[in-house]
This record gives structure tokens, C-alpha cells and sequence, in this order.
């Protein structure tokens, strides 16, 4: 007997690929890969620089342990700074792995050499040039190692689609053919395909992009979930149009840009720049969001690995239990919204009877429901049921704190809940969480009437517009208490 309740869809679907070129278009990579799993290219150089920096800094020690050390630093300082500058961090799409390596040994060489020289007669002079020779020939093999090993990451990242941003393009106009031209000649973005409310008007193809249909088939396709992005394109005079479509778009959790056709052409290319967020161009300034999420994924990791330790023998013995109280597998999965409306498949322990499983959640739970097993009322009640959910953290799926993951097809009463409140996909812009602000403050549980839904919806939507890395400890220190002394919640 298996151990494992699956829904009646056990995994996300895949998006068909077959037929590349015509049916891919000219700007889709050969795999896609969900956002939440998206590599920041300027979060991704500032990782680089920094592990370049620690692997001079000890070859330098190693070095300089037999001569002057201030020197021997000041040297490999300088000798990083002259990566940055000779854009040793910028991993240009059609750049090999020799161009590369020459331009960052060109730029620590002449940067680290130069300061070394003036800091020479600072030197014991029989040392001098047996000093600079050694430090030279093992800083450059340590960089050209680390250097390929980057150039070969880059590329690993660009094919398997976790570095370069998805986009889909609102509007088959001239700047949208501007924009894929661009995209076509430099890769620095994917365009996924393009969407256009006037198809009568509209071409079949936006230079080999695909147009994949109206606004309206664009909010249920299932590519968004891989879009980093979307784009309106529409003539600089057309506002009422821009509105509309900003109102309807405003429902999706996917980012948003405008390009307003019919600007000057520098502010056009910059415009280009910003919507591609050409991955690795620069080292500076990473987005304060890449630290947040860089955070967040690092406090997961951590707290969620020790949270699984602790709490492996209560989830022993919560299997032992189940098995014992009723037939049927020990852990139940649904399918459920996560990140930018990604389906992610969840895990729990089962508290139903395994006949009356309910994965779409078309019905929610009441109290005294009868599909609720003894166990599975106390689990419940005390939230136990969603420890196996320690497993989706640690995979990257889900958070430990954030918006609860609802099912996919979730119903309150007889009307599915995403439809109740126009925002409700907005808190699909950060992973869903094992607890949430929501969670601490009441909203916990099942959502049967519109007004639950949309005061759920309104509290992850200020978790989201707040999040800190204090704050997700204030609600992780606050979710047992709230469990404690909440009996009111009906799970």
C-alpha cells in the first residue's frame, strides 16, 4: 500500500516543447524554469567577486607570510578592484571561454602589478622580484581557475533558463518589434510570446515571437507562471488603452513595465536596458529585493533544517498513529498555488478519511466533518498536519513564512475564492509559507465566506508590502502561542 495520497494530478504539467523554432518562436529558450528559481544577475556577480576576493586574499597571505604583508594586501585589493574594471563580472552571451579569462587576467595583472611596483622599495631588494613573481603566478592560476569555472556556471544557468528574465509582450506595435529585434541581437532576455487584444489587426508572428492570443487567454495561460515580466507596447498617445489594460492586467502577480511607443530613441534603449535587466552587466548596486530574497532563503535553509531535526521524532511518531487509526496512506499532496501562480505540489499528513479526500478543496472543512479522522481532528487543531511542509521548504517551493498556499480551484461556498477579490493573486508574489501573518492574526484555517477571503487576502498583501527578515522572526516566535491559544479556528 502506498504511503502517499496524490491528487488526481500528481505533478505540474509541463509546457510543450516539441516542435522548436516554429512552435517554440525565435526568442524561447529550449526549457523554461519557474521564477521562484530565477538567478539575479547582479546578486549572482556580487557572489562571484566575493569568493574572487577570499581566494586572492589567501593566496596572498600564503605569499606575503615570508615577506611584507601590507604590501602583498594592498596589491591584491587593487588587483580586485581591476576585475570590476575591466568587466571581468559582464559574461557576454556569444563571449568564449578565452576572451573571457584574458580580459580578467589583463585587468588583476596590470591593476595588482602596478601597485606592486610602486609599493617595491618597500621591499627587502634581494626579495623583490622572486616576491612578485610568486604572488603573480599563483594569484593568475587561481583566478583562471575560478574564472572558467564561472564562465561554465553562466552558461550551465543561460541554457537551463535560471539566469536570463522571461517576458511576454503586451501589444504587436513597432515598439514591440523594437524590443524583439533588441532581445534577438543581444540575448539578455527570452520574449515568450506575445499577447494582443485587436487579433484582427495583429500578425501571426512578432518577428518569429509567437502572438499567443487576446489579454484574456493571457490571465489563465499557462506560461505565466514562467514570466519574470510583462510588457505593454502601445502607442505613446493611446492613455485610455494603457489604463484598460494596466486594470486588467492588475490582476496577475507577475511585474509589470511600460513602453510607450513613439519616444526619443535614447530613452527607448534605456527603457530596452531596463526591461531585459541585462544579467551580469555590472557588479554595483545589487536590488535591495535580491538581498531580501537572498535573506529569506538563507534564514529557510537554516531554521528549516533545524526545525526538521527536532521535529523528526513527532513526525514518526504522527505516522505511527495515522497507519494505526484509520486505512490509507500516511501523507497527503495537493496541487497548489505558489510563487507567481506556479502549481506546487504540498505535503501533509492526512487527517481525512482517504475515501473523502478532497485535493481540489471544492468543499472546505466545517465543524464535526465527518471526513475528518480522530487523529486527524488534533493534528489539525494544532497544526501538526503541516509539518511534512518542512520538505517544501527546504526545496524552495515554499517559505516558512508567508501567504498560506491555497489549492488550485480552492471554492468558497460555490464560487471559486481567486474570484472574489481582484487582488487575491497578489499574494502570490512571494513563496506561500508554513505560517504568515495572516496566521497569527486570525485569518487561520478555512476561508467560506467572501468576507473571510478578502480580509485573508488584504493581510497577506501586508505581509508582502513589509516583509523583513525581523518580522519573519516575530511571526515565527508568535505562530505557537497564536496555535495555542487559538480554539476557535475550525482545521
Amino acid at each position: 500500500m502506498s504511503l502517499i495520497a496524490a491528487s488526481p494530478s500528481e505533478a505540474v504539467p509541463a509546457l510543450s516543447e516539441s516542435g522548436v523554432g516554429e512552435r517554440r518562436g525565435s526568442s524561447r529558450p529550449a526549457r523554461l524554469a519557474p521564477t521562484r528559481i530565477r538567478l539575479q544577475g547582479r546578486a549572482v556577480a556580487a557572489v562571484f567577486q566575493a569568493m574572487d576576493a577570499m581566494a586572492v586574499a589567501l593566496v596572498t597571505l600564503g605569499v606575503a607570510l615570508r615577506w611584507d604583508v601590507l604590501a602583498f594586501a594592498v596589491a591584491a585589493l587593487i588587483g580586485v578592484a581591476g576585475l570590476g574594471l575591466f568587466k571581468a563580472y559582464h559574461f557576454g552571451w556569444r563571449e568564449g571561454l578565452v576572451l573571457h579569462l584574458s580580459r580578467a587576467a589583463v585587468g588583476l595583472l596590470l591593476a595588482g602589478g602596478t601597485s606592486f611596483l610602486a609599493l617595491a622599495p618597500f621591499l627587502p631588494a634581494p626579495d623583490v622580484g622572486r616576491a612578485m613573481l610568486s604572488w603573480t603566478g599563483w594569484t593568475a592560476l587561481t583566478l583562471i581557475a575560478l574564472h572558467a569555472l564561472w564562465w561554465a556556471s553562466i552558461r550551465r544557468w543561460r541554457r537551463n533558463g535560471r539566469l536570463t528574465p522571461n517576458i511576454v509582450v503586451v501589444g504587436a506595435t513597432e515598439a514591440a518589434d523594437r524590443l524583439v529585434a533588441a532581445v534577438l541581437k543581444n540575448r539578455e532576455a527570452n520574449i515568450l510570446g506575445v499577447f494582443d487584444d485587436r487579433l484582427d489587426r495583429a500578425p501571426d508572428h512578432v518577428r518569429g515571437v509567437r502572438v499567443l492570443g487576446d489579454t484574456h487567454a493571457m490571465l489563465g495561460h499557462r506560461i505565466m507562471p514562467y514570466v519574470d515580466r510583462i510588457v505593454i507596447t502601445v502607442p505613446g498617445q493611446a492613455r485610455e488603452r494603457v489604463r484598460q489594460l494596466m486594470e486588467r492586467l492588475r490582476v496577475l502577480p507577475n511585474e509589470i513595465a511600460l513602453l510607450v511607443e513613439g519616444g526619443d530613441a535614447v530613452g527607448e534603449a534605456a527603457d530596452f536596458a531596463r526591461i531585459a535587466d541585462v544579467p551580469l552587466a555590472t557588479i554595483s548596486g545589487v536590488p535591495r529585493d535580491a538581498w531580501r530574497a537572498f535573506n529569506k532563503r538563507a534564514q529557510d535553509l537554516v531554521v528549516g533544517t533545524i526545525a526538521l531535526i527536532l521535529a523528526a521524532p513527532v513526525m514518526l511518531l504522527i505516522a505511527l498513529v495515522i497507519r494505526l487509526d484509520s486505512p490509507g496512506p500516511v501523507l497527503f499532496r495537493q496541487r497548489r498555488h505558489g510563487f507567481n501562480n506556479e502549481e506546487i505540489v504540498v505535503w501533509k499528513f492526512r487527517s481525512m478519511r482517504h475515501d473523502r479526500a478532497d485535493p481540489k478543496a471544492a468543499q472546505q472543512v466545517m465543524p464535526g466533518d465527518e471526513r475528518v479522522t480522530r487523529i486527524g481532528r488534533f493534528i489539525r487543531s494544532t497544526s501538526l498536519d503541516e509539518l511534512p511542509q518542512l520538505f517544501n521548504v527546504l526545496a524552495g517551493e515554499m517559505s516558512l513564512v508567508g501567504p498560506r498556499p491555497h489549492a488550485v480551484g480552492m471554492k468558497t461556498g460555490d464560487v471559486e475564492s481567486a474570484r472574489l477579490v481582484a487582488e487575491y493573486a497578489h499574494r502570490h508574489r512571494m513563496k506561500p509559507g508554513m505560517t504568515g501573518w495572516a496566521a497569527i492574526h486570525g485569518s487561520r484555517g478555512p476561508v467560506d465566506t467572501p468576507e473571510a477571503v478578502r480580509r485573508r487576502v488584504a493581510l497577506d498583501v501586508a505581509y508582502i508590502e513589509r516583509q523583513s527578515f525581523w518580522l519573519d522572526l516575530y511571526i515565527m516566535a508568535m505562530t505557537i502561542p497564536c496555535l495555542l491559544g487559538d480554539r476557535a479556528a475550525v482545521r
